[in-house]
Formats: structure tokens, sequence, C-alpha cells
């Protein structure tokens, strides 16, 4: 994609990496400059894909931005399939009255990022008249650092509080997941000051914005269901 949006005139070139690539790094919160050995192929194809970025942008002056998404939620996020992102799935898992599961102990952390302010930064990344972000790569967050036991704590109180009658039930814990990164936090710093980047919503925010969104869409918008 790279080759072909150079060889056709294009730009500016905004593409999605990952947290993932701070691998094994214990180093919170995390920094850009500083990342950590890779844990997963998935983690190194973001990392590759950086490293290309950097290249044509040296090479071609190609305005490559890459940005390293959070676990980034909210409404619309479809909760089935193999790759369903925890905050969707656990919602609708609870409203269907499934079984919800928390791989490990529930003490991971990371920082989850609604979704305008993903939203937001990219929109930042795509119109900038900063050189100095051209081949940068940039920590999409909040800055936060929840637990999942936390989290699903969250959800589960915000459900109630819009369906006072539905069952909540205790999650299951089982197994840790292999290449998965015990903590996540990000320092935003460097989007705040080369892309003016400043988030609209929290963690607490942005739920309550999700969880009502999915009951409209699960449950058909009546709060009196059980």
């Amino acid at each position: 994609m790279l080759t072909s949006a150079k060889d056709n005139g294009v730009n500016r070139f905004v593409y999605a990496s990952s947290s993932s690539v701070y691998g094994d790094s214990q180093e919170l919160p995390k920094v850009e400059a500083r990342t950590g050995n890779l844990l997963s192929p998935y983690a190194v194809t973001k990392y590759v894909n950086e490293l290309y970025m950097g290249v044509f942008q040296k090479c071609y002056g190609m305005e490559a931005i890459g940005m390293r998404y959070f676990n980034v939620f909210g409404k619309r996020q479809d909760p089935n399939g193999a790759y369903a992102a925890v905050m969707p799935k656990w919602i609708a898992q609870i409203l269907n009255g499934e079984d919800v599961f928390i791989n490990g102990d529930g003490e991971t952390s990371r920082d989850f990022t609604y979704i305008d302010n993903v939203v937001q930064a990219n929109i930042l990344a795509g119109t900038t008249t900063n050189e100095k972000a051209f081949g940068q790569a940039f920590n999409t967050a909040i800055g936060g650092k929840e637990t999942l036991n936390n989290l699903y704590s969250a959800i589960a109180n915000g459900i109630k509080e819009n369906l006072p009658n539905i069952t909540i039930k205790k999650p299951i814990y089982r197994d840790f997941r292999a290449g998965d990164i015990r903590h996540s936090n990000a320092n935003i710093d460097k989007m705040k000051e080369l892309l003016g980047y400043e988030p609209t919503h929290t963690l607490e925010s942005g739920l309550k914005e999700s969880i009502a969104w999915y009951i409209q869409d699960i449950q058909g918008g009546n709060s009196n269901e059980e």
C-alpha cells in the first residue's frame, strides 16, 4: 500500500499500528521511543509496518504517520467472532444471559480508549501540517490503566443502572492467553505536543454511551425488560 500510494502521488499515509509493539516491556506508561521483545506474530506485523513507514518517509518524503491503538471500544463494535474485543463481547454476553470469561486472574490492565478519541486522533494525523509528526508512530489512547476485574464490574454496574431487573452472573476465570501483554498504559504526551490531541471521553463516559447503544441494539431499547 505504501508503494502504491507513492507511485500514485499520495503524500499523506495514516495507518493502524498497535500497542502490541511494546511486547514484554515492563515500563509504564508506554513511551513511543522504547519498545520490548515482541510476543506475537500480530505484533511483528505491526512493528514491520512502522519500519516501512519510517523508510518511506526518509527515502521518498512521504508524510506517513502510524497510530498505535490501545484497546479501542465504542458503539457499533461487533461483539461476535474470534477477534471480538472484550468490551462489546462482555456487554452482549451479559445482556444475553451468557457466561463471561476472563483470561487469567483479571488483574491484567489495559488503556481502554473510546472511539471518539480515536476519530479525533485520526483526523489530526490526516490534517496536521507539523512536519515533525511525519515518519512517527503515536500512542492513540487516553493514558488510563484499568484491570479486567474493574472493567467487568463497571460494565455490570452500568447495565444494572439501565436494566435493574437483569441478572448479572459472576465471571468465569480461565488460563492466561498466550502472547498477551500483562499491563498496557500509554503516555500520550507526544501526540498532544505534535498533533494537538486532547481526549474528549474517559473510560467511564465512553462506557456509558456504549452500554446505552448496545441495550438499544440488542434489546430494542426496552429498559424495563429483564
